[in-house]
């Protein structure tokens, strides 16, 4: 007896009546009867019988709306029909919360004396008394059971995480001190922190050299050596490893993404140098906790420092430190490798940044490997946004049967590369045959209402106005100061309805404010992930689509697209896949994008690679695309545009229309184009070395420019670029030097060029 998730929250908004919690505190249920408890974390649920051989029945139900017996540390052990309840009122609380059900299934309690059950999370919980075999009417235990909610402690804490699985065990570490635990091969230990800002040390060794008395541990130095990384991250290279470089724990899930694999855990040495003799420190305290298992006492303990924000000053290569990026309910999950005895701390640090200076408590939970745990990193839009934390592509069924190198793209997974082709292989697919994508991590915004089209017009740099039905156009969004917030495609869908992809949710808070702001009669809506697109871009794209597209005589058909077009279409007839294609892309190659349901997500990315084999269609990833675009001299959020740096400096001052009306951003860009300090140019290298983004571009010792994006091109055979350079030297030929080590040690010469430097007249993608 389990409803969805979906259709619990759904419909619990849908029937804004329904009480959000009960007022009873205290019931007398009897044979046959229901009643409902709202728990909240730490409550007591008290049972009391008032005879002998009676029972109850508890149905617990979290916040999420599945059954979660475990909230009261009960399993299910029994189910039956309710036609042995009086079950009206729970059968409408489960209809009015978007459920159904035909069978009970709960935890079956006997009452020989008063039970006490504490709740660990917040849960609904409805106790029926079921006619039972022994358990009639008329018998001895035919009397009422009286329950009751005995409040727990107000503590102001956050609430933990929702539960992932099935917890094996779970403890809270208190603040200032350590516990050790074990762990057996394919369980999950999630590290959480409670009320954010709390640094946790962690460290295991392996059991089996244990019990051979040889401390085998975690080693930092091989675990940054083996995964070239400061710390190990969901994905690739998601592990940590002791000295012989075997592997121990695999990251599964991290939603903070800044920690250490640097440092020490605290030491007492650490506070006695700074005027603390006898402050409690996680080095001492991992030491007690792992006695039981026969560690030797250590001075100092390496740790993984789990929450510590941490980094090298690029300039004096000293470690530096500053206050905890971990929200409260932030959490890591680990997967143990072998048997292992772990410790977790709650680092008691007060006198530094690590802890916010408030030291806290820390949670840790320990799940059967039974129902196993997907990877994810947490993704927020904005800094202080709800998390969410990165799922599959709707195409994710079909790339997985082709790669397991994935990594997160704003929510999502998608592929890195597909090994069977390679990144090489990929770029040249592109280039010369064709080649198919998930890009579904495009943000994707409908623009609806009368006053659409004055809402854009206020808020992009081009002139909507002139933007026919079925066409669509690349368009900014900037701020007052003329910087760009973010680029995207622009559809006409209809009259008063548009569509609008992009890169990032600021783009829905600037839209809805100036809506908010002038009284506009219109509407913002998010589609989430209800419409993932494939990009099929190459010169074979538009074969392959002719021979499965099929479009109304009603709307563009596949020949009609020109370079932004847009159309509805299906696969292969009337009764085909249906799907949005527009004549667009992000390589520089004539191409498309497919836009369709979840639900015919797979099967689109399977009837198009069917129809390109003749053609040569390969699966592409995102390392070959970054390739692609910057040979196009295509603009990437983070490097040619960001923060501080306007929309002609970003190289995007095509995409500005001056003379159209009032937009955001105007005034400055129209004060900037008579000014322009720096401009957006291309690099080509003597050689193939590849420098990092941020690089300096120097003439002899002076910068006079930066690096926003490079790679190594198989088309010029050596590594291009493109920079920011200062105007003065950006004419074309002009040489300068790239530095590296320092921007000093090594030097790498460059020739200054226009982008984009592959088709400088877009004559490709325009074919």
């Amino acid at each position: 007896m389990e409803f969805s998730n979906v259709g619990f929250q759904q419909n619990r908004r849908a029937f804004p009546g329904f009480p959000a919690r009960s007022e009873k505190t205290r019931a007398m249920v009897a044979p046959r009867g229901t009643a409902r408890f709202d728990l909240k974390v730490g409550d007591i649920l008290s049972v009391q019988p008032d005879g002998v051989g009676q029972s109850v029945v508890l149905l617990v139900f979290g916040d999420d709306g599945r059954l979660r017996p475990d909230l009261l540390g009960t399993k299910s052990n029994e189910s039956g029909s309710f036609s042995e309840l009086d079950c009206a009122p729970l059968a409408g609380w489960v209809t009015a919360n978007g459920g159904w059900m035909d069978v009970w299934t709960g935890t079956r309690i006997g009452l020989d004396e008063q039970v006490a059950l504490k709740s660990s999370g917040n849960c609904t919980v409805w106790a029926c008394r079921p006619a039972g075999v022994q358990e009639h009417v008329s018998g001895p235990s035919a009397g009422v059971v009286e329950l009751a909610i005995v409040p727990g402690e107000p503590s102001g804490m956050p609430p933990l995480p929702p539960v992932l699985g099935d917890i094996r065990d779970e403890f809270t570490v208190r603040r200032g001190t350590a516990d050790a635990y074990v762990a057996t091969p394919g369980e999950y230990i999630q590290i959480i922190d409670i009320e954010g800002q709390q640094c946790s040390d962690f460290m295991a060794l392996r059991l089996e050299a244990l019990d051979a008395g040889v401390e085998r541990t975690v080693d930092s130095t091989a675990t940054r050596s083996m995964v070239g990384g400061a710390y190990p991250g969901p994905g690739l290279f998601d592990k940590f490893f002791d000295s012989e470089m075997k592997p121990m724990l695999q990251v599964i899930q991290d939603t903070c993404g800044r920690h250490d694999t640097f440092g020490l855990a605290c030491t007492a040495r650490g506070y006695e140098e700074r005027g603390f003799p006898g402050h409690l420190n996680c080095s001492d305290n991992i030491s007690v906790a792992l006695e039981p298992f026969g560690v030797a006492r250590r001075t100092t303990w390496p740790a993984i420092n789990f929450f510590w924000n941490t980094w090298v000053d690029q300039n004096t290569h000293r470690l530096m430190t500053e206050e905890s990026h971990s929200r409260p309910g932030d959490y890591v999950i680990l997967k143990a490798l072998d048997r292992l005895v772990c410790v977790s701390t709650a680092c008691p640090d007060d006198i530094d940044p690590i802890n916010g200076w408030n030291p806290t408590d820390v949670h840790v939970r320990i799940y059967r490997p039974e129902a196993p745990i997907r990877r994810a990193v947490a993704f927020r839009p904005k800094e202080d946004a709800p998390m969410s934390v990165s799922t599959e592509s709707a195409f994710h069924p079909a790339t997985s049967k082709l790669t397991s190198q994935f990594a997160p793209a704003r929510d999502l997974w998608v592929p890195v590369t597909f090994p069977s082709v390679g990144t090489v292989g990929e770029y040249w697919a592109c280039r010369e045959r064709a080649t198919l994508q998930d890009m579904s991590s495009l943000a994707k915004y409908d623009i609806v209402g009368p006053d659409a089209e004055q809402l854009l017009q206020k808020t992009l740099t081009r002139d909507v106005s002139r933007l026919s039905v079925w066409r669509g156009t690349y368009a900014l969004m900037c701020d007052d100061t003329g910087s760009v917030v973010d680029d995207g495609t622009l559809f006409r869908l209809a009259p008063d309805l548009f569509r609008w992809c992009c890169g990032s949710e600021e783009c829905t808070r600037v839209l809805e404010g100036i809506a908010r702001s002038e009284g506009l009669q219109v509407r913002v809506r998010g589609l989430g992930g209800a419409l993932p697109n494939l990009a099929l871009q190459g010169p074979n794209s538009r074969k392959i689509l002719g021979k499965v597209t099929f479009t109304q005589p009603t709307v563009p058909s596949l020949e009609d697209l020109k370079w932004f077009g847009v159309t509805v279409a299906r696969i292969g007839d009337l009764d085909g896949i249906p799907f949005m294609l527009s004549r667009s892309g992000y390589t520089g190659e004539l191409g498309y994008e497919l836009f369709c349901s979840r639900s015919d997500a797979p099967a689109l990315w399977d009837a198009i690679m069917e129809a390109g084999e003749e053609f040569g269609i390969a699966p592409m990833g995102s390392s070959a695309l970054e390739i692609l675009r910057i040979e196009a001299g295509l603009a990437a959020a983070g490097a040619e545009f960001a923060p501080g740096v306007d929309a002609f400096e970003a190289g995007l001052g095509f995409a500005v229309d001056l003379r159209k009306g009032e937009f955001r951003g105007r005034a400055a860009l129209e004060r900037n184009s008579g000014d322009i300090r720096k401009t957006l140019k291309g690099l080509k290298f003597d050689c193939n070395d590849v420098p990092t983004k941020g690089a300096h571009v120097l003439l002899g010792e002076r910068p006079v420019g930066v690096i926003t994006s490079a790679a190594r091109s198989p088309k010029f055979g050596s590594t291009i670029a493109m920079a920011r350079l200062a105007v003065e030297n950006a004419e074309n030929g002009t040489r300068l030097d790239v530095g590296l080590m320092d921007g000093r040690m090594k030097r790498l010469a460059v020739t200054v060029c226009d982008t984009p430097m592959y088709d400088p007249k877009r004559e490709r993608a325009r074919a």
